[in-house]
């Protein structure tokens, strides 16, 4: 069966971003093999905020070319949007269908769907949220040699424990740590 996976970047002090929303300390490099990792995927999971960031987002003229095509391979993809907003008449909007209720049952419908992986983009109360609904089969969490002091923590306001098994270290020429971790199955005590 097809995988949620969250795919993000964080500082080493645990931030998805500054104070401001800033993601400047963000390093993209060619051994990451993002190109990859968006082959692998067909569907993105976002919040709204996250949404409305990013969801549309086109880089300017002066962008270099892997950019445009890093871009033009994100939105590729179908888009579904997790929001308590609802949008116009329609469930699509932007190219992007809106899910604004019994997000469990939506996603495991969805998983049965498509043959790739789902990317959970984020933002923050998604990601929490899925946390909680124990909807993230892979975490890829990459950690970048920067250490902001404040801004957004990837995890927010988490009610349980998660348990994870590391399945893969890699690191890059950038000083980037990427570690790959799935959720561990929960043997109830006897």
């Amino acid at each position: 069966m097809r995988k949620i996976v969250l795919d993000l970047a964080i500082t080493l002090d645990g931030f998805i971003e500054g104070p401001n929303g800033e993601v400047d300390w963000c390093i993209m490099d060619d051994d990451m093999d993002f190109e990859g990792f968006l082959a692998s995927i067909d569907t993105i999971f976002y919040g709204r905020v996250s949404y409305d960031m990013w969801g549309n987002y086109k880089p300017g003229a002066d962008a270099s070319e892997t950019e445009q095509a890093l871009w033009e391979g994100v939105h590729s993809k179908k888009k579904v949007v997790f929001s308590s907003q609802w949008r116009q008449d329609s469930v699509v909007y932007y190219n992007a269908t809106f899910i604004t209720s019994d997000i469990a049952a939506k996603v495991a419908e969805i998983k049965q769907q498509a043959e790739k992986d789902i990317w959970l983009y984020g933002g923050a109360k998604l990601i929490t949220t899925f946390n909680q609904l124990g909807l993230i089969d892979v975490y890829r969490i990459s950690v970048h040699p920067t250490i902001l002091g404040a801004g957004k923590p990837l995890f927010q306001n988490l009610t349980q424990r998660t348990n994870l098994g590391l399945q893969e270290v890699n690191k890059f020429r950038s000083g980037v740590v990427q570690l790959i971790y799935e959720q561990k199955i929960q043997v109830p005590n006897r």
